[in-house]
């Protein structure tokens, strides 16, 4: 299977995915074939622009003069999918789309999910980029999606319901829990119809993380700011090449009122709780009061458990955190033996050549204890019997 990343640093909207998803390879011969079976009185046009000295796709949904639908209801949308002739997929996906937006908006006007109707959201070009986006992922083989955290623009626009601030209600509803901010455009970015999307389809709003992929995808807004490139990317690869778990991130704090014996103890836990790393620095703080500078290394599962154990184990009030890059060599364990006893060989690898080699200091230590020798005679006789042809195999 596949996976999908889509970088909305520009925000998205319908138009936009089915563009960047269109980029990735996809027939669009195959595409308008599809399209049409819906029956729908629209004009689809696929053509190459430039936003900002960037290219992308723009998808063009055009409601046929005189032929414009009135506002729909859950019923109405339900039935047309249903009766549409794609996978029960696609029809399953577009139909989780469609009600998130049915959620947000009966929130949003404070009526029931059945009663609330769409206006722009559910007229036929969103039914067209909602349902040609399904469809276009099931065609790319896409098991699991992620999306960046969604830049959504700022400033009013003008809807069916008036003049509303960006994001508009909708939007601000749907992306509840989703990480989100405003740059560079006082414009909507991210439009409801793009925002139910991604957020029914993302597992989760990530940096971007440690992946390796195969295309990318270019999906063109309607509009050229100057300020950036209006246009969605997507990164699409293998989804075993896709860690997101895998995000580091670095958690900093500057302490002057814990004791050492509280520190000490705390950078075991954080050890027990999953951090990658933990140390303390000397530091010198303001007014030239001696401080301790508390640093842990996190992965994304374990970062919010981490912060948390800080504020409870030590005297912090606050903590920073970024994410940060990092390149480990591949590492095993070894064994031998020494004086009869087993001592693990930490190995690490570069591109297939040994380069560091360290015996264990714990199991060192247990066995010159045991055997009343200094530790560092056991080091020595531990490399020396690993660099024997006959050491034992992990």
């Amino acid at each position: 299977m596949k996976y999908l990343y889509f970088d909305a640093s520009a925000g998205a909207s319908g138009d936009m995915i089915l563009g960047a998803l269109l980029d990735l390879g996809v027939s669009r011969t195959q595409f308008l074939k599809k399209m049409a079976e819906l029956q729908l009185p629209v004009d689809i046009r696929i053509r190459p622009v430039q936003r900002a000295g960037l290219r992308g796709i723009k998808v063009d949904v055009r409601v046929k003069k005189g032929k414009e639908s009135q506002p729909r209801h859950w019923s109405d949308i339900e039935t047309l999918i249903r009766k549409c002739r794609f996978s029960n997929t696609v029809k399953a996906n577009a139909l989780a789309v469609f009600g998130t937006l049915f959620e947000a908006e009966g929130k949003v006007h404070g009526k029931k999910f059945r009663t609330v109707h769409l206006h722009e959201a559910g007229a036929d070009d969103a039914l067209v980029d909602v349902i040609g986006s399904s469809f276009l992922a099931e065609t790319l083989g896409v098991g699991r999606v992620f999306c960046s955290p969604l830049n959504v623009g700022s400033g009013w626009i003008k809807t069916a319901h008036g003049v509303l601030p960006v994001p508009p209600p909708a939007v601000a509803e749907i992306l509840k829990d989703a990480p989100v901010y405003s740059a560079w455009a006082e414009e909507e970015l991210v439009t409801p119809t793009g925002a139910a999307i991604l957020s029914t389809w993302a597992e989760a709003f990530i940096p971007f993380p440690e992946t390796s992929y195969s295309r990318i995808g270019c999906g063109a807004g309607s509009r050229d700011f100057e300020a950036l490139p209006n246009i969605l990317r997507v990164f699409y690869g293998e989804e075993k090449e896709f860690r997101a778990e895998k995000k580091v991130f670095q958690v900093e704090a500057n302490l002057d009122d814990s004791s050492p014996q509280v520190l000490a103890h705390f950078l075991e836990k954080a050890l027990r709780l999953g951090a990658l790393d933990a140390f303390l620095t000397p530091v010198t703080m303001k007014k030239g009061r001696l401080g301790t500078k508390l640093t842990l290394l996190a992965d994304a599962a374990t970062i919010d458990g981490l912060v948390e154990a800080v504020f409870r184990e030590t005297s912090s009030i606050g903590v920073r955190y970024f994410p940060v890059e990092r390149r480990i060599l591949k590492r095993d364990i070894r064994r031998v033996r020494v004086s009869g006893e087993t001592i693990g060989i930490k190995v690490a690898d570069l591109g297939g050549g040994e380069v560091n080699v360290q015996p264990e200091f714990s199991d060192c230590l247990r066995v010159a204890e045991k055997k009343g020798l200094p530790v560092k005679r056991i080091l020595q006789l531990a490399l020396m019997e690993y660099s024997k042809e006959d050491r034992i195999k992990p």
